[in-house]
C-alpha cells in the first residue's frame, strides 16, 4: 500500500482511499505535505491539522466549481464538486465523536454530494427508507437499464466508519450501472447520517434494517424484486451475510472483507494486535453501538460473529478479501466460505499484493476489487 505518512496506518488508509476514489495525487500531496510532522505525532493527536489541510483543499475546489458553474461549464463544476466531496469525506472520517467540527463538516459533505449529483450524476437521488417509525437515509442510483424496464439492484451497506458518501465517491455504483444494475447506497443504523444526525445505533440483527430496504425496493416500478442483492464492505462483511442468512428475499450476497468474528477482532485490538481503521477508535466504536462502558461493550461484542449464521445462506455468496488485510485476519475469509455450506454458488476470492487489492477491502487498489465484485454480481444475476 502507498504510505505517504510512514508508520501512520490510519492516515495512510485515508490517503489511499481518497486516491482510489477519484482523488488526484497532486491535490492530495498539496494537502498532506504540510502535515507530515503532525502525522508523526500519531493518528489521534494530529487530526485537527488533517481536517484543516483537507478542508483548505476542499474550499479551493468548491470555489473553482462555483466559478465554473457560473460560466456554464457544468462538467468541470461537477468533477470539482465530486473530488471535494471525496476529500471532505475522508477528513470527516478522522474526527472524534466529541470534536465540535464533526457534525458541521458532515453536513457540508451532504451538501457537496447533492451538488455533485446535480452537476455530474443526475441519475443518483436522495431517498428515505421507512424503518421502525423513522427513515434510513440513502442514495439510489438508477441504472440506465431502468429506462427500458425493471432492473436488478444491489443494497450496498457500510462498515464501521464509512458513509453512503464514501460509497458514492468509490464509484462502485457506476460499475454496477454500466452492467445494468441499480444500487441503493444505505446509511444503516450505526453509520453515516443515520448515526450522526438521527442517533440510530448499530444492531446485531442486520436483517431488521435490511428487510426494510427490501420492502422499499419492492415498491419501485424500476426494480426487479426477484434480483435484489446485498453487498457489505468491512464491518458490512458481517452485516451483509447476516442479512442474507435471515432475510430470504435477497438473491445474492457479497462479503467485501470477511468480518466473520468482529467481536474477536475487538479483543485483539485491546491487546494492540492488528490495525485500527480510525483515530479515537474506542470512542468511535462505543458511539456506533450505543454503549458507554468499554468493558461491558467487549462482552456484548463477543456476540457479533457469523458462526452458526452463514450456514443459513441459501443464495450465491462471494467472499472477497485482501491477503494482507491488517484489520481482519485472512483466516476469517476461509471461515465464512467454509461454513456457507448451503449456498448454491459460493466463491472465495483472495486478492494478492502482486495484483493489488491486498489491503483492507482492497483500498490499495479499490477499482480492481470493485470491478471484480460488479462482474460477479452481473454474472450471478445473469445479465
Amino acid at each position: 500500500m502507498f504510505e505517504y505518512f510512514p508508520g501512520n496506518y490510519v492516515w495512510n488508509l485515508g490517503v489511499v482511499a481518497a486516491l482510489n476514489s477519484g482523488g488526484l495525487i497532486d491535490e492530495v500531496d498539496r494537502a498532506c505535505r504540510a502535515i507530515r510532522e503532525a502525522a508523526a505525532r500519531g493518528e489521534d493527536a494530529g487530526t485537527p491539522e488533517f481536517l484543516r489541510a483537507w478542508t483548505a483543499l476542499t474550499d479551493q475546489l468548491v470555489d473553482r466549481a462555483e466559478e465554473a458553474e457560473k460560466a456554464g461549464r457544468t462538467r468541470t463544476a461537477g468533477e470539482l464538486s465530486f473530488r471535494a466531496t471525496n476529500y471532505l469525506c475522508q477528513a470527516e472520517r478522522m474526527l472524534s465523536r466529541s470534536d465540535p467540527n464533526r457534525l458541521p463538516t458532515y453536513r457540508r459533505v451532504l451538501e457537496l454530494a447533492q451538488r455533485s449529483f446535480r452537476l455530474r450524476d443526475p441519475r443518483i437521488t436522495r431517498v428515505a427508507i421507512p424503518y421502525e417509525g423513522t427513515t434510513l437515509p440513502a442514495y439510489f442510483s438508477a441504472a440506465p437499464a431502468t429506462e427500458h424496464g425493471r432492473a436488478p439492484v444491489v443494497v450496498l451497506v457500510n462498515g464501521l466508519d464509512s458513509t453512503k458518501e464514501h460509497m458514492y465517491t468509490s464509484s462502485h455504483w457506476a460499475e454496477l450501472a454500466a452492467r445494468g444494475i441499480s444500487c441503493l447506497m444505505l446509511d444503516q443504523p450505526g453509520t453515516g447520517e443515520a448515526l450522526r444526525l438521527q442517533g440510530l445505533t448499530a444492531r446485531v440483527d442486520a436483517e431488521a434494517w435490511a428487510g426494510a430496504a427490501v420492502d422499499w425496493l419492492e415498491t419501485r416500478a424500476d426494480v426487479d424484486a426477484a434480483r435484489i442483492g446485498v453487498v457489505g464492505w468491512s464491518l458490512g462483511g458481517y452485516y451483509a451475510p447476516r442479512a442474507a442468512a435471515f432475510e430470504k428475499r435477497f438473491a445474492l450476497c457479497v462479503a467485501w472483507g470477511a468480518n466473520h468474528n468482529w467481536g474477536a477482532v475487538q479483543r485483539r485490538r485491546l491487546e494492540r494486535e492488528g490495525e485500527r481503521p480510525v483515530p479515537h477508535y474506542w470512542e468511535h466504536v462505543l458511539w456506533v453501538w450505543g454503549h458507554d462502558d468499554l468493558d461491558a461493550f467487549i462482552e456484548f461484542a463477543d456476540g457479533i460473529h457469523l458462526d452458526g449464521v452463514v450456514e443459513h445462506i441459501t443464495v450465491p455468496f462471494l467472499v472477497a478479501h485482501g491477503a494482507n488485510d491488517r484489520q481482519i485476519p485472512l483466516e476469517y475469509a476461509h471461515r465464512s466460505y467454509d461454513q456457507a455450506v448451503r449456498s448454491p454458488k459460493r466463491e472465495l476470492r483472495i486478492f494478492t499484493a502482486e495484483e493489488g487489492g491486498a489491503e483492507h477491502i482492497g483500498l490499495d487498489h479499490l477499482p480492481h476489487v470493485s470491478t471484480f465484485v460488479a462482474d460477479w454480481v452481473a454474472d450471478t444475476f445473469a445479465i
